[in-house]
């Protein structure tokens, strides 16, 4: 089972050891810093499964370093928790409004905040099998077989073709740039170009269909049905 990554960001250090400290004992991968600016490096690098925010930090505060992390690519469905003193009904709405999925009131004690972050990533897991089997009209793609479907027919995908496939699916109607794409797909295997994914599309155009492929010029590719 994939170890759960988890990313603290707190200014207070004692909180970031004591919260570390609890969260590594029950196996989790734990990342802290102490700032926001940070963070939204370490997230866009390590793209934890869960991140816990506190509200109140100089510079960059929680609400705002929410807010930039839900503007990042690929991080609009990461799992943000907001870690915080303030109880105020005003905070917890700025919270949500920013993106927040769960608000956590300081100080908790060890056995109630690993039961919340369990909770989430709970919440998480299903969303994550829910999709795991994805349906466009006759097309079906079942990302635990690594199968394509259109009708009856299983269509054959090389692994990049389907992993190209899946990411484009995963949001239809999104725009994914040419750049994510690269880093999804492709990561730091091999060094391609954009000529690389065209030809992709080229063949997925030719196996599921024309029509379910666009292009955006100048930025990327999307799935529409």
């Amino acid at each position: 089972m994939k170890q759960a990554s988890i990313l603290l960001v707190d200014d207070e250090l004692d909180i970031l050891e004591f919260l570390g400290y609890n969260l590594r004992r029950e196996g989790y991968r734990v990342l802290t810093t102490n700032n926001g600016r940070d963070a939204i490096k370490i997230a866009k690098k390590e793209r934890p499964d869960l991140i816990i925010i506190d509200v109140m930090m100089p510079e960059l505060d929680g609400i705002e370093t929410c807010r930039e992390l839900r503007q990042q690519e690929g991080m609009k469905d990461v799992l943000i928790a907001f870690l915080t003193a303030r109880g105020e009904d005003y905070t917890q709405v700025a919270g949500f409004e920013a993106g927040a999925d769960d608000y956590i009131t300081k100080p908790v004690k060890p056995r109630v905040f690993i039961s919340r972050v369990a909770a989430l990533l709970r919440r998480a897991n299903k969303l994550e099998q829910e999709s795991e089997k994805l349906e466009f009209g006759d097309i079906r793609l079942d990302k635990e077989k690594h199968a394509v479907y259109k009708g009856n027919d299983e269509i054959a995908l090389p692994k990049k073709e389907f992993k190209l496939f899946a990411l484009l699916s995963s949001k239809p109607g999104k725009v994914f740039t040419r750049e994510f794409i690269l880093e999804q797909v492709w990561g730091d295997d091999v060094v391609v170009g954009d000529r690389t994914i065209d030809v992709h599309i080229r063949k997925l155009r030719e196996k599921i269909g024309e029509d379910y492929f666009k292009t955006v010029k100048g930025v990327g590719y999307k799935f529409e049905f």
